[in-house]
């Protein structure tokens, strides 16, 4: 019973980790960039897009396509920042235990 108790505490200390991790998230904004810096996306650490950036010089009507691969490679650039900064604070959470593949805290 006093194992239990214990365990119990554990998942309560680790419930509170995990909500400030949560608000960390919510707070926390990172920068993805494409072309040199031509294009930059910011993202939330929860993964909505904040703002979008695109230089001048890449508002030409037969570049679109371009223009399109840019701003795709911007976001996913600025997700992987996000997903590794996830990473590093779920580890913070759990001591370094890795969790079973498919879980999510999140």
């Amino acid at each position: 019973m006093k194992d239990l108790m214990g365990m119990m505490g554990k998942v309560r200390e680790m419930q509170a980790r995990m909500q400030k991790v949560q608000e960390e998230l919510e707070a926390l904004e990172v920068e993805g960039q494409s072309g040199g810096g031509l294009v930059r996306v910011v993202m939330t650490g929860k993964g909505d897009m904040r703002r979008l950036a695109i230089d001048p010089s890449l508002m030409k009507p037969d570049e679109v396509e371009v223009l399109e691969d840019l701003v795709l490679a911007a976001a996913q650039d600025a997700k992987r920042k996000v997903e590794a900064n996830m990473q590093q604070k779920m580890s913070e959470v759990t001591g370094g235990m890795p969790l079973p593949p498919g879980m999510k805290l999140f």
